[in-house]
């Protein structure tokens, strides 16, 4: 089973939903699954230096107040609590997401993806690293075994900015209008954080369907 994930790294409801596709998979037996991580940005247009904290830039962006955007993110933390996941919303640095993409590409053709995409997440919505930093995400990089002066001097050229871009055009194409979305054989698709129990009933439908 192929199942493609278009997801951003500053996505909270990406990761939640990654845990809940994990916990569903585990109560699936004998399914193999390739697992393939796809580029999407939430907003392609987000600085690289994080110029407000997470509440007032969304508030911003959704023409809300700051205190909308605090109820909303403690909602959210509580939505990760539920799923062993701590979010640290205080912390978070919105930023430009397009790098850490990258990198996710680059980890990819070492056969890091899956590692490397965890780590960002862990470092985003937990630790509050900016990923959009270039030398922040050699570090992190080279925290699951990647060479950090190689992911900098990858990321301080142009390598793998196509595959993101490419990503994200399929993405339009297809009709992804939010994220994460769930491409399951080329032909199923699952949009949003579903709950686990929604996960394993699509999945073991489309499991005897193939």
């Amino acid at each position: 089973m192929d199942i493609e994930i278009w997801s951003d790294v500053a996505c909270p409801f990406c990761y939640i939903g990654k845990v809940h596709l994990e916990k569903a998979l585990e109560k699936i037996p004998k399914v193999s699954v390739n697992i393939t991580w796809r580029s999407f940005e939430l907003d392609p247009n987000a600085p690289t230096e994080p110029e407000a904290d997470i509440y007032d830039t969304l508030a911003t962006k959704y023409g809300k107040d700051r205190d909308w955007a605090i109820d909303m993110n403690k909602n959210m933390t509580q939505m990760a609590e539920k799923v062993g996941l701590d979010f640290n919303m205080d912390a978070v640095k919105p930023t430009n997401t397009f790098n850490a993409h990258r990198v996710i590409q680059f980890a990819d053709s070492k056969g890091l993806q899956h590692e490397m995409k965890e780590r960002l997440l862990k470092a985003y919505f937990t630790e509050g690293k900016n990923v959009g930093d270039v030398a922040t995400l050699s570090e992190l990089a080279e925290d699951i075994g990647l060479d950090k002066n190689e992911v900098f001097k990858t990321l301080n050229g142009k390598q793998f900015t196509d595959e993101v871009v490419q990503d994200i055009e399929r993405a339009h194409k297809i009709g992804v209008q939010g994220v994460p979305f769930f491409l399951i054989n080329n032909k199923y698709g699952l949009s949003g954080a579903q709950p686990v129990e929604a996960f394993v009933e699509a999945l073991t439908k489309i499991k005897k369907e193939s």
